[in-house]
């Protein structure tokens, strides 16, 4: 019959070798701090000389473990500061996409602003003016061009009657609906509007390009008098457009043919000032001539019965 495992001579020999230096150490640590006890209470100074020896000898190793307890503490200071600032880039960021919005909302405000005052100026010391509306869409990139207003004919517009911005010239009302009107552009190929240099009234008729752009021609024969940079406005000539309104400035100049640019663009405009035609303000009777009497009318008399 086979032994049991437990009873094997070599397992309990090294369970008793475990046991036996267990308790060394046990005794001996146990010896050790006695000793110390003695050493501390009867001889003060040499246990002073031992502790200081026994500082230096460990000063390495607990130098070593205060470094490392100390770099893991800053590693942490790191990563925390790290965390810390990518958070306020976060904040400083969102905050910086914030004011940048707010400026340039601001900014469209202030311009919207400056757009209407000019306007507002327009409108009182112009007499012909008979409304302001919007623009609410423009046919730019088609071949004709057009634009609608957000007044019609239950505002009193009618066709024929002049568009303009604080910058200038936008055309004239070519059909009506209760609501809205369709504009023809001053750049579009059926839209001609009589002109002159600003500077010495010379003559000459814009018409639309339809790119965009207006074709200048001199009403007088000759040398082509125009060059890059002259202000063209209305001569009053027609009687739909009142003098003086700037249309467009020349771009380029070719044989008799000069080029410009409107200075009003539909595209950038908002509001807009539809007038009266000039032969109708030019001819409207003054209605405050009208409620006067006349000079010669002699009062009338009834005799008493």
């Amino acid at each position: 019959m086979a032994r049991p495992p437990s009873l094997r001579p070599g397992i309990n020999r090294r369970a008793q070798y475990s046991l036996f230096f267990g308790y060394v150490v046990a005794v001996g640590g146990a010896a050790a701090a006695l000793l110390l006890v003695v050493v501390a209470i009867f001889d003060p100074t040499g246990f002073a000389g031992l502790r200081t020896a026994t500082a230096e000898l460990t000063r390495p190793l607990s130098s070593g473990l205060r470094n490392m307890v100390s770099g893991v503490s800053s590693v942490d200071e790191v990563l925390a500061s790290y965390w810390r600032a990518g958070s306020q880039n976060v904040a400083l960021r969102r905050q910086v996409e914030a004011d940048r919005n707010r400026i340039i909302e601001a900014k469209a405000i202030a311009q919207e602003n400056a757009r209407l005052k000019k306007l507002l100026r327009l409108v009182d010391a112009d007499q012909s003016s008979l409304l302001t509306a919007r623009l609410i869409s423009s046919s730019s990139s088609s071949a004709r061009r057009f634009a609608r207003l957000n007044a019609g004919r239950w505002q009193s517009v009618r066709p024929g009657m002049p568009v303009r911005a604080a910058e200038g010239l936008i055309g004239r009302v070519h059909s009506t609906t209760p609501n809205t009107a369709e504009v023809l552009l001053l750049t579009d190929t059926g839209n001609i509007v009589p002109v002159r240099r600003a500077n010495d009234s010379v003559p000459a008729i814009s018409t639309g390009a339809g790119d965009g752009s207006v074709e200048i021609r001199a009403l007088s024969a000759g040398r082509n008098p125009f060059k890059p940079g002259d202000l063209l406005v209305t001569s009053g000539i027609g009687g739909i457009y009142q003098p003086n309104i700037p249309v467009a400035v020349v771009v380029r100049v070719q044989g008799e043919i000069a080029w410009g640019f409107p200075l009003a663009n539909p595209s950038r405009v908002d509001a807009v000032v539809v007038e009266r035609p000039f032969e109708d303000v030019v001819t409207r009777p003054d209605p405050a001539a009208e409620a006067l009497p006349p000079e010669d009318a002699a009062p009338s008399s009834t005799a008493a019965p």
